[in-house]
C-alpha cells in the first residue's frame, strides 16, 4: 500500500529539490489553480494508480529520447495506460531511430532524473535543447496530472493551463503527433 497525503493546494514549506520549488513558484507566479498530493516513490505508471484516483486524475507518461550522437532530445509526454513504439515515435517524427536519453543528460539539460521524468523539467532547458512532443489524446482531457520534479508528489491542474500559461512560459512550443 502507497502512502499518500491528503491533497494540498498551496505550495509545501518542506524542503523540495530545487526543480520541485521551481515548478510551484512558476504555478503560483502564473496564478494556477493546483493540487497535488506527497507520495512513497513510485517507480512505474502501475504504482500511480493509486494516486490517480485521490487525486482524480491521470498521470501522464513522461519519455526522455535522444539519438545515437546524443546531440538531439525530445521530451515526450502520452497518457499513462499508453504503450511506447519508438519505431511508431520516430515515424510521425520523421526522425532516425532513437533511445532512451542517459541520466548524467537527463540531469545536465532538465535537472532530473529517470523514474521523476516530467514536463515541468522544461522549466531548466534554458538552451532550447529539447523538444517537447506530446500526444494529441492528453489535450483531449480537462486535467493534467504529473509530478514537479520528483517521483514523491504528484500534481493536478487544467490541461488549458498547461497549453495556454505552463508551456509559454517555459518558452518551449510543442509538436503535437498522434501516437
Amino acid at each position: 500500500m502507497l502512502n499518500i497525503s491528503t491533497i494540498k493546494s498551496t505550495p509545501p514549506t518542506d524542503e523540495r529539490t530545487l526543480l520541485e520549488s521551481s515548478v510551484f513558484q512558476l504555478l503560483e507566479k502564473l496564478q494556477i489553480a493546483y493540487e497535488y498530493v506527497d507520495n512513497d516513490s513510485v517507480e512505474s505508471m502501475e504504482a500511480c494508480y493509486e494516486i490517480e484516483k485521490i487525486l482524480d486524475v491521470a498521470i501522464k507518461k513522461t519519455i526522455v529520447l535522444c539519438n545515437r550522437q546524443k546531440t538531439t532530445f525530445y521530451l515526450l509526454v502520452m497518457p499513462g495506460e499508453k504503450s511506447f513504439n519508438t519505431k511508431d515515435f520516430c515515424s510521425k517524427l520523421g526522425c532516425s531511430r532513437l533511445s532512451f536519453a542517459p541520466p548524467d543528460k537527463m540531469q545536465e539539460l532538465m535537472g532530473m532524473i529517470p523514474g521523476s521524468a516530467t514536463i515541468m523539467g522544461l522549466l531548466n532547458d534554458n538552451e532550447d535543447a529539447v523538444q517537447l512532443v506530446l500526444d494529441q489524446e492528453i489535450l483531449q482531457s480537462e486535467w493534467f496530472g504529473c509530478n514537479p520534479g520528483k517521483n514523491t508528489s504528484h500534481l493536478k491542474f487544467r490541461t488549458s493551463d498547461l497549453m495556454e500559461k505552463i508551456i509559454p512560459a517555459m518558452k518551449h512550443q510543442p509538436v503535437i503527433i498522434d501516437l
